[in-house]
């Protein structure tokens, strides 16, 4: 990159200055041919007068810049001419346009270019030509110092450009290939390393910005990931060695009750351990998921009813429109969730409310008991995987500690939220994006 930034910025540059080089030259070689072309026809203009009065003589004088003079007749006979010429025959000029000719003189002995300037006028003997022949050397000279000015000041300027870019090219990519470095060294087990933040309010200060910030969450993922096997196996440490004791006492044990008591007993942490690994992959599925998942236009108010038909002390209200986009089987787990927490907590009565907002395109789900409140300081922490406030420590009565996390996992993973708000007993809040019909959302 530094490379190719630097021969764009020298071509550029180059391709500049050639175009301004040229028009330079250009300019400066009209400008000296006009001035030449003034003083020979100025030149002639004074012979001319002579030649009319009839007082033109044999040897013409030369003034400054002018090369040579030749008068010749009607005929072709030369006239008058400068003392260069005298003796010389008519000159013919190769080619002509506008009575201006340019050519090399070989009589005179001259390799240079010459203009010459040619004027007609009449004379007592008759009408005669005028010739009048004009240097372009200083021209010539001016030109070809010019081009060679210009030539070796655009390379001192290419050259110049090419090392300024390639110095604050370097510059401004040294941050940048700090930054690859550090990432390339930094492993699975090295997330607490950081890129170097420049100092500079820019693009790359943003970019290493961003960097940090991704590697933060990324550190925070791992820990939360570690965190979360380290619980899952203390979970499953205590119901298998449980299991294993009552299948070993059912095996050892002379009392058939007692066998049958143990059997029973292990059958129980069986089933504890079968919804725990379910939990668990369900977690997996929503981590991986991201939001590829099969969406269809669901009735969240249906969901409910569907959800709460056959449990006891459970009143539900719902309104008409509540339609999300979403999946069938995790929106209703989702309910399945937080009913069976409700349930779990409640005095008398469950109350499930499903409402809409349109003037925030969102719907509503209230799941609430009358059971007691959750503490302020613990209403984010019941979300955590694998916690169970003190009232619901035992495992038999507190289930798993995955359900609530896994409901505000879909409620996230539908573009919603799950919170718990104010209010008598606990209520669970859960608002999802509202999603209305159309051809681009059919109905589910």
């Amino acid at each position: 990159m530094r490379t190719r930034t630097t021969i764009a910025a020298c071509l550029s540059v180059a391709a500049v200055l050639l175009i301004a080089s040229a028009a330079v030259v250009l300019l400066l070689r009209v400008n000296l041919v006009r001035t030449v072309e003034a003083g020979a026809r100025e030149q002639a203009l004074a012979v001319a007068g002579l030649a009319a009065d009839g007082h033109l003589p044999g040897q013409l004088p030369l003034d400054h810049g002018t090369d040579f003079i030749q008068v010749t007749d009607a005929d072709g006979k030369v006239v008058a001419a400068s003392q260069n010429l005298a003796g010389h025959p008519a000159l013919a000029p190769s080619g002509t346009s506008e009575g201006r000719s340019t050519f090399d003189l070989g009589a005179l002995g001259d390799e240079h270019h010459q203009r010459v300037t040619t004027v007609t006028t009449g004379t007592p003997g008759g009408p005669v030509t005028i010739r009048v022949g004009a240097s372009l050397h200083t021209a010539d000279t001016a030109e070809d110092l010019t081009t060679a000015a210009l030539a070796a000041l655009s390379a001192v300027l290419v050259g110049t450009v090419g090392a300024v870019t390639w110095r604050a090219t370097g510059r401004a990519l040294r941050p940048v290939e700090a930054i690859r470095s550090e990432v390339a060294g930094i492993g699975d087990r090295d997330l607490d390393r950081r890129v170097p933040e420049p100092g500079s309010d820019d693009e790359i200060a943003r970019l290493a910005h961003t960097m940090n910030a991704m590697l933060d969450r990324l550190e925070a993922a791992g820990v939360r990931q570690r965190r979360f096997i380290a619980d899952a196996s203390h979970e499953l440490r205590s119901p298998l060695a449980v299991l294993r004791t009552q299948l070993e006492v059912a095996h050892s044990h002379p009392d058939p009750a007692v066998r049958a008591e143990m059997v029973a007993g292990a059958l129980q942490d069986s089933d504890r351990l079968q919804s725990l690994a379910a939990d668990l992959l369900l977690l997996a599925r929503l981590d991986a998921a991201g939001h590829d998942g099969p969406r269809e236009v669901l009735d969240l108010a249906e969901l409910a009813r569907t959800a709460t038909a056959g449990r006891p002390r459970v009143e539900v209200r719902t309104e008409d429109g509540a339609r999300v986009l979403g999946n069938r089987l995790w929106l209703g787990r989702l309910l399945t969730n937080l009913l069976d927490n409700a349930q779990r907590h409640a005095r008398t009565g469950v109350t499930v409310l499903v409402t809409t907002d349109p003037a925030a395109g969102t719907v509503v789900l209230d799941v609430g008991n009358d059971g007691p409140p959750i503490a302020p300081a613990d209403r984010e922490k019941v979300f955590e995987r694998f916690t169970r406030l003190d009232d619901a420590r035992s495992r038999d009565d507190g289930g798993t500690g995955l359900g609530l996390p896994i409901a505000r996992d879909i409620a996230t993973l539908h573009g919603g939220t799950l919170t718990v708000t104010d209010g008598p007993g606990t209520t669970f809040r859960t608002t999802l994006p509202a999603a209305g019909e159309g051809p681009d959302r059919p109905a589910g």
